[in-house]
């Protein structure tokens, strides 16, 4: 067997419906260099013969699952609900991991997603590639939310209401010398951050440590944010620092609107 049909395939066994495992190789064999085929190369890709890959595709055909013009195939969108029901059980953080390991590991830096609790951010998934900041940070981790890059994020994103309870809520002040001191600064950036979609913090949480967040939606709300973190130290060595940054940028954007639409897809 090739492709689909042989890619993982279990160790047969009195449990194992062979009908069930062709069927969902038949699914698999669809994908985005294969998005339209006809029966003889979707035989070909799951290593079914043609009368049975026929039989496959036919069921999938009445079942919804497939569309065909008589010559091709190819999948609806009702495939999505296979997935609807893992995507419906899983939370904020279990949903935000993977993404974060896949970016940490892209850019090899630590990234992490945090809620707005209060006046803080609350950390709710981290993925560290080393310690960058004289306090260590783990899940359940807190910071005031104006002196960090992710709590800019989520402020912008309040409606005016929930901002002005905050700003009567929060004591704003500069934890370093390059950090801003005034609720009047931190309305100003709030701006930028929601103009960009996304925020820089240099060094104003603690001196030595910068980071880029973008916002994670449910749908037109805000409900988390996403960061990348580094070290100001080691961006300056990189040859463009500003082209960096801006990739960097780019993608943390990316993997928020991929949580995004996890959550999106989760209902």
């Amino acid at each position: 067997m090739t492709d689909a049909a042989s890619a993982g395939a279990p160790q047969a066994s009195d449990q194992y419906v062979q009908s069930l495992a062709r069927g969902l190789a038949v699914i698999r064999a669809f994908d985005t260099d294969h998005p339209v085929m006809t029966l003889t190369e979707v035989a070909a890709r799951t290593g079914l013969t043609r009368a049975t890959a026929r039989r496959f595709l036919h069921t999938l055909v009445e079942l919804g699952y497939v569309r065909t013009d008589g010559k091709t195939f190819a999948l609806t969108a009702k495939v999505l609900q296979l997935g609807y029901a893992y995507l419906s059980g899983l939370s904020l953080p279990q949903l935000a991991q993977p993404h974060l390991e896949e970016l940490s590991l892209k850019l090899g830096e630590s990234t992490s997603a945090a809620v707005l609790d209060g006046t803080d951010i609350a950390y709710i998934a981290r993925v560290t590639t080393r310690r960058i900041m004289n306090v260590g940070i783990t899940v359940g981790t807190r910071f005031p939310a104006y002196a960090t890059s992710m709590g800019r994020v989520l402020l912008a994103g309040l409606p005016p209401a929930g901002l002005e309870a905050y700003l009567a809520a929060a004591e704003i002040k500069p934890l370093t010398p390059r950090a801003l001191g005034t609720a009047k600064d931190l309305l100003a950036v709030l701006d930028t951050v929601r103009a960009q979609g996304w925020c820089l913090l240099d060094q104003e949480l603690e001196l030595g440590l910068m980071s880029v967040a973008a916002p994670v939606y449910d749908g037109p709300k805000v409900v988390a944010a996403v960061n990348v973190s580094l070290q100001a130290q080691s961006l300056a060595a990189q040859t463009d620092p500003d082209a960096y940054l801006a990739s960097v940028a780019q993608e943390i954007v990316a993997t928020a609107k991929l949580v995004s639409a996890d959550l999106t897809a989760r209902g």
